[in-house]
């Protein structure tokens, strides 16, 4: 439950897990494949996902975002005509809607990305301060990606007690049962017939069951892959009013290449809306002792488009979410990665 060699790129988990539903699950249930990509030095960022839903399984919703660090922002949500899941072989390998497609080409290994189709030009401070902006201009954006995954997949609630006692609660119920996998990816990027080259990092995520909001307050969730092999991972929430103890649970992967469970000692909490530049540094402390501390400063954010407009029984308090991108530096040695991170608008300075 500790720690883990990285040799076997499963982690234990089950092959079948990396196959997607290829029939309609029972209500409430969702299936999504979604990933995180970072072009390696800081240019552009990604958001790339699939999401079927059991209760519009003929459409599964799309979300893509595309934002540039000079403050361009490529924004497309919305749903596609489902297409088979059936890939070359017998196995559900494909998780596709309208012009975006996945395809697990090898377990726990390889995944590709494609997308063709027009999106809605924006930028981090538009959707920043309006994320329901009405779409008037148009672009049309193409990308083939590639991903190798680099490291051993992650399950929230198994890389600490206190983690997996949380995460057998009310709690988990906010992430529904997944994994996440860091990667890094080659690809081609076009957007208005100009193409872009690029090789990045990128955080995979297989999600599959049941989700819940009811009583979220927040949460901080980071990950990144370093060019040396090191890595990280976490997500936490904010202290519980009751006072009971709350969800937060890290890892890394050091320079000797194993995997150990860590506990967050600080982290950046979402107190600001800035559409990039913000410093989210971050200090961890592994099981067996190890202090580390993670510099981080984001090159790109934008405020979340869905979710922000609240049906009326819900809290009026409901977190706002930042979904963001950032370079970060361990040790002197300085990578790309994710971040996302969700408040409370009471405990912000808006």
């Amino acid at each position: 439950m500790v720690t883990d060699t990285v040799a076997d790129l499963s982690g234990g988990i089950p092959v079948d897990r990396e196959y997607v539903l290829d029939a309609r699950p029972e209500d409430g249930v969702r299936d999504a494949v979604n990933v995180w990509i970072e072009e390696e030095n800081g240019l552009f960022a990604m958001r790339v996902g699939v999401e079927a839903v059991a209760e519009q399984w003929d459409r599964h919703e799309m979300w893509l975002d595309i934002a540039f660090a000079d403050g361009r922002l490529y924004s497309r949500r919305g749903d596609g005509e489902t297409q088979s899941a059936i890939g070359q072989g017998v196995k559900p390998t494909i998780r596709a809607t309208g012009p975006m497609r996945f395809e697990c080409v090898e377990p726990f290994q390889r995944w590709t990305a494609r997308f063709e189709g027009p999106v809605a030009e924006t930028s981090a401070q538009e959707i920043l301060e309006d994320p329901d902006f009405e779409e008037k201009k148009w672009v049309d954006v193409a990308f083939d990606i590639d991903m190798e995954m680099a490291a051993v997949p992650w399950q929230p609630g198994t890389m600490t007690p206190e983690a997996a006692a949380a995460m057998g609660g009310k709690q988990g119920d906010f992430m529904s049962p997944r994994y996440e996998q860091l990667f890094h990816c080659t690809g081609t990027l076009t957007v208005d017939g100009k193409a872009h080259d690029f090789k990045a990092n990128g955080l995979r995520i297989r999600r599959t069951g049941f989700r819940a909001f009811a009583g979220f307050t927040g949460h901080c969730w980071m990950s990144a892959i370093f060019p040396d092999g090191r890595g990280f991972g976490l997500n936490a929430y904010p202290p519980r009013d009751d006072g009971e103890p709350t969800y937060e649970e890290a890892w890394v992967i050091d320079s000797d290449g194993r995997r150990v469970g860590a506990r967050p000692l600080e982290l950046p909490w979402l107190r600001k809306l800035v559409t990039g530049g913000e410093a989210v540094p971050l200090v961890l402390e592994t099981l067996e002792g190890k202090r580390i501390a993670i510099d981080g400063v984001t090159f790109t954010n934008t405020r979340s488009r869905g979710g922000h407009v609240l049906p009326p029984d819900w809290p009026k308090d409901w977190p706002i979410v930042q979904q963001s991108h950032a370079f970060y530096t361990w040790d002197g040695v300085r990578t790309t990665g994710m971040i996302e991170r969700s408040s409370k608008p009471s405990v912000m300075d808006l």
